[in-house]
């Protein structure tokens, strides 16, 4: 479906040892250049599907919905960095879009995602990856290096209409000189951990930036079901031992989530 980059690879014991200390990793190859027509064509295929009243930022858990979506974040090369950081066995949790259309004014304010995510252990690694070249000038992701080493910062509530997300950390926690951009071209990811202050300005450009999420734990890893009844996990790597967690169907085929939280029979009927 997507070729490949001839430079997808492994990660190094450096690049393992930079994500423990700076807590995320950028410029991954896993598609080639080749690809960028069908990761335009997948994005248009799915987002079209969704009825226009709906905002597409807000939905989640396609990973659930969508065989094709499945496959995306299944794909071998980005599951092997994926185990290089996690180990053999983990699973595959979560996956939305994230989309910023050109000047629409959309922002992702400072926050950690731990700060939403009733985990334990909290161990989850953020696969990002760019369906467009992303950049600072249309909005790429930005980060404050280290700081998952630094705990749990304060976040409060802004409902603002242009956030995308309404826990929002004040800027005066974070170290601008730690600042950077994760700027990617279409088919590379960034990786990030799950406690690292991340955000990501407006486009500003004319041109569209839009990134896939996807969301992995070890198998160890248990939610907390009476706050967050709709998780499940899909293994997508070795063996499930704890059996912590409800397990998710791969999809048969496509259907389209429309809220963030959303359980796997909701979809069966689309099959």
């Amino acid at each position: 479906m997507y070729k490949p980059s001839k430079n997808a690879r492994r990660l190094s014991d450096k690049e393992r040892y930079q994500y423990r200390n700076d807590g995320y990793l950028t410029g991954l190859p896993v598609f080639s250049s080749e690809a960028f027509d069908n990761l335009h064509s997948f994005f248009v295929s799915l987002s079209s599907q969704l009825n226009k009243s709906i905002d597409l930022n807000q939905t989640a858990q396609w990973q659930k919905a969508s065989l094709i979506f499945y496959k995306l974040c299944t794909t071998p090369q980005i599951l092997n960095y994926v185990e290089d950081l996690l180990g053999p066995n983990f699973f595959l949790w979560g996956g939305q879009f994230f989309l910023k259309e050109p000047k629409d004014g959309s922002v992702v304010p400072w926050h950690q995602d731990a700060q939403y995510w009733p985990l334990s252990p909290l161990n989850a690694v953020t696969v990002w990856l760019a369906l467009y070249d992303t950049n600072e000038e249309n909005g790429a992701m930005k980060v404050v290096k280290g700081s998952h080493n630094d705990g749990m910062f304060k976040h409060h509530t802004n409902k603002a209409s242009n956030l995308v997300l309404d826990q929002e950390v004040s800027n005066d926690q974070i170290k601008e000189e730690d600042i950077i951009s994760l700027n990617l071209k279409a088919g590379e990811i960034s990786l990030h951990n799950d406690a690292l202050l991340h955000g990501s300005e407006a486009n500003n450009s004319n041109k569209r930036r839009c990134g896939v999420t996807m969301r992995f734990s070890p198998v160890n890893v248990k939610a907390d079901l009476s706050i967050w009844p709709h998780f499940e996990g899909q293994l997508v790597r070795g063996v499930d031992e704890y059996k912590l967690n409800p397990i998710a169907p791969i999809p048969k085929g496509e259907a389209t989530p429309t809220s963030k939280f959303q359980h796997s029979r909701e979809f069966e009927s689309f099959w």
